[in-house]
């Protein structure tokens, strides 16, 4: 199957947008009040690419009508980075359903011009599975203008239209993945992430990245120690670095940490054992708690970051093998 996760698509508008760099994300807006966002795509010839998409996808209507939706819109050119990135020489070859999922991930409900994002996670009218209940997240890093799953830039922003408003971006949106909320959020997982990417670990990422998840395992539900749930951790183990614990206890602890085949958001959470890679666990979901082997409960702190090949839920304390 065609990997629509790793393609980069360059973004531009072709005509004047507002700059959404460090200091002026909110100076000034373009008015375009007269027209609705599909109209907007079907006037622009540079978006023709983009107004067929809409059209196969079944979506015209959907950006035609009075809700008020938030959008990043690639051009003919992205369109055709897009194509030839993944193996497509022209847009019918690409499956609809799959097409369907990739525009939707650049939809937002609601107007949110520059000035109205703030770090955190959104919903876009994507969905897990097509399941109406289970839209897919996306993180957004205002630190230093606006940042999309961590790799993805604001870059020009703000054409408000009848029924919302258009950003540009220098990425395409992919589908993202259990890792790719990992290492977006780097303020509360980059400690996860240099346990999962230690050189004498297993291929963590390719696995969780994979929407098979390597032997099929997907979707997976991961619940992800915070930073400072690994600096609690190597107190306890008056450890003074993640490099003081060894490879083997490492892959251990790590597995502890991923439910496989299921995408189990904070609503489907049970009490009882539940099997991870690892060991089993126990969850206690009145409490919102979980308790490892060795009795040590870790409280679930953030649900539901959904991706398409699973679910993450971000927890306060690391879950330990037996010791």
């Amino acid at each position: 199957m065609k990997n629509l996760l790793k393609f980069t698509l360059a973004l531009f508008l072709t005509i004047p947008l507002i700059s959404c760099g460090d200091d002026d994300t909110d100076d000034v807006v373009m008015e375009n009040d007269d027209i609705t966002i599909a109209e907007f795509v079907a006037t622009n010839s540079d978006y023709s690419s983009l107004a067929a998409a809409l059209d196969v996808a079944g979506l015209t209507a959907t950006l035609d009508g009075t809700t008020e939706f938030t959008v990043f819109a690639p051009n003919n050119a992205a369109f055709s980075t897009f194509l030839s990135a993944n193996g497509f020489t022209a847009l019918d070859e690409v499956p609809v359903s799959l097409l369907r999922e990739v525009l939707l991930n650049h939809v937002i409900n609601g107007e949110l011009e520059a000035e109205d994002l703030t770090t955190g996670y959104v919903n876009t009218l994507a969905t897990y599975n097509g399941e109406a209940d289970a839209n897919l997240s996306m993180y957004l890093n205002t630190t230093s203008g606006v940042t999309i799953n961590g790799d993805t830039n604001v870059t020009l922003a703000d054409v408000d239209v009848d029924n919302g408003v258009i950003h540009a971006v220098d990425n395409v949106i992919a589908l993202p993945t259990v890792v790719t909320f990992a290492l977006a959020d780097s303020n509360t997982f980059s400690s996860l992430v240099a346990a999962l990417t230690r050189d004498d670990q297993p291929d963590f990422v390719s696995v969780l990245t994979d929407a098979n998840g390597g032997d099929g395992n997907a979707p997976f539900t991961v619940l992800a120690p915070t930073n400072t749930a690994f600096e609690d951790l190597l107190v306890e183990l008056g450890a003074t670095s993640l490099a003081d614990i060894d490879g083997a206890t490492l892959t251990s602890t790590l597995n502890n940490h991923v439910i496989a085949g299921a995408n189990v958001r904070a609503e489907d959470l049970q009490n009882g054992i539940v099997s991870t890679l690892g060991e089993d666990i126990i969850i206690d979901a009145d409490n919102a708690t979980i308790t490892d082997n060795n009795g040590r409960v870790s409280e679930i702190v953030v649900v539901n970051v959904q991706a398409a090949n699973g679910v993450v839920h971000a927890i306060s304390k690391v879950l330990l093998p037996t010791l």
